[in-house]
């Protein structure tokens, strides 16, 4: 078995609009996970007692369950009420994973981390809200868990080929879509993990750069 470059060549345009899908639902489904990591947050410190435990046994379920079933159940039964189900297209619900995820941590743990005496401090000074969140808050979170946002992001990234269980058109399925019709399969797959080696390492140096210039300990 010799490597083709003609060949290579060729599929390499397939597999970079699979790496563009990719990319797409690893940053939606991020932005995704920041947001109902944060709405999460804010439900947990609801004064109802049932309330949180409700909210904490939920996440729990969700953390310790694996990726694919959900996948399964948010695609297949969630989508598919009111609708019939159908095959997607190539390039049709690429993001369609809200589950892609409640798995991390992130922002979060970082407003655990935001010092007691500070929302103390806070309420003594009668701020609004908004301000509480938006000015003492949520600055010092973010600073406090860039590590982690960035090294979440970097696995949202490598777990996207989960998305093939449900024929969404990213890397490893362009990659499975050309090698099934040409039955050349060495060409294909190992350009989609020198892909993921690349993004991968450019995301890591970024996010390191970004830890040095904002982090906080």
């Amino acid at each position: 078995m010799s490597w083709d470059w003609h060949y290579s060549g060729e599929i390499l345009p397939d597999l970079l609009n699979g790496l563009r899908y990719t990319l797409t639902a690893t940053l939606l489904g991020y932005v995704i996970a920041l947001v109902l990591g944060l709405v999460w947050t804010l439900l947990r410190r609801s004064p109802s007692r049932v309330f949180n435990q409700v909210v904490r046994w939920v996440t729990e379920f969700i953390r310790s369950t694996p990726l694919i079933p959900q996948l399964y159940f948010v695609f297949f039964v969630l989508l598919g009420l009111g609708r019939h189900h159908r095959v997607p297209h190539r390039g049709h619900d690429h993001a369609r994973d809200p589950l892609l995820d409640l798995h991390g941590r992130g922002v979060p743990a970082g407003i655990a981390d935001v010092p007691k005496g500070q929302w103390e401090a806070c309420t003594a000074l009668n701020l609004p809200r908004s301000r509480v969140w938006l000015d003492v808050v949520l600055p010092q979170a973010i600073r406090r868990v860039i590590p982690t946002l960035g090294n979440y992001l970097i696995a949202m990234f490598k777990d996207s080929p989960m998305l093939l269980a449900i024929n969404v058109a990213e890397l490893l399925f362009s990659a499975y879509q050309v090698g099934s019709k040409s039955l050349q399969f060495l060409e294909p797959i190992t350009m989609v993990g020198l892909l993921f080696v690349v993004v991968s390492v450019i995301s890591s140096i970024l996010v390191r750069r970004l830890e040095r210039r904002y982090a906080t300990n």
